[in-house]
């Protein structure tokens, strides 16, 4: 197969295998903040590879999916690809909560760290933009986009596809609290693209779960939280809002790589009833 990298993303490589056909490589990197951190976590690419299969043939909606190739490569139909991710929360968590707290986003209830929300909040952002920053929709007609019509589709369909995940995760004694999807054009249709997995969602334990405080999550986020711990995430948030130059990701400690990686793989076998 003769392949040329076009992109090399966060967390994944794409390749132009001709045909119309793109060849996903997921890598084992993983970013945080839109930084891509200096360690890798084993089996990563796999697990996200496998688990955007599960969801893409679960969620019964129209996908560039063509095949896999194991472990860890997906071909996928060659779209235009919509420069938004479209964000559903269900609960109060994460940049959302944080931007509730600084009084950018303006709520008629209480802001309570992790509550569930009392409506689904479609939330989307930039897409290809140095940092992912929250977008209306009167920028999105602006830039034209997506029409109100499409906008409209994609906000209802964002919703309904949340909740299908949602059941799923209920059962598998998870909450689904916020997860991210991206859409393209395929002719004049609009499908799924990119991939769906712990690096487009966060997912809480029903056991453990309790509002008012940080929550075990099965995502990244324990990642996310130990570099907020670690100072990193304020150092980054000043650089940025000073323009300097982006500081050094710290080097994560093997047992919080070991940590990440479990997680990963057990959130992986009980969505999906497979087998790592």
């Amino acid at each position: 197969m003769k392949k040329k990298l076009i992109r090399r993303g966060k967390v994944k490589d794409i390749y132009n295998i001709g045909s119309g056909r793109l060849l996903f490589k997921f890598s084992d990197r993983i970013s945080c903040f839109d930084v891509i951190l200096k360690d890798e976590v084993p089996s990563k690419g796999e697990v996200l590879c496998r688990m955007s299969a599960f969801w893409f043939k679960t969620l019964d909606f129209p996908n560039h999916m063509i095949e896999i190739i194991p472990p860890d490569q997906m071909i996928v139909k060659k779209c235009e690809v919509i420069p938004i991710e479209c964000v559903v929360r269900g609960y109060l968590y994460g940049s959302f909560y944080e931007r509730v707290k600084n009084g950018e986003v303006k709520i008629s209830y209480e802001p309570i760290l992790a509550a569930k929300l009392p409506e689904l909040v479609f939330d989307p952002t930039t897409k290809f933009e140095e940092k992912d920053r929250a977008i209306s929709k009167d920028e999105i007609l602006e830039k034209g986009w997506l029409t109100e019509e499409e906008f409209e589709m994609i906000k209802e369909k964002s919703f309904e596809l949340y909740e299908k995940m949602s059941d799923v995760a209920d059962r598998a004694g998870f909450i689904l609290a916020d997860v991210k999807f991206e859409f393209g054009r395929d002719g004049d249709k609009i499908i799924l693209v990119d991939s769906i997995g712990p690096d487009e969602f966060r997912l809480w334990s029903k056991e453990t779960y309790s509002p008012g405080k940080t929550q075990e999550a099965y995502d990244k986020q324990v990642v996310r939280d130990w570099l907020v711990q670690q100072g990193y995430k304020k150092d980054l948030d000043d650089a940025r809002k000073l323009r300097k130059k982006i500081p050094e990701p710290p080097k994560l400690p093997k047992d919080l790589i070991e940590e990440t990686k479990r997680r990963y793989i057990y959130v992986f076998e009980k969505l999906t009833g497979e087998k790592f």
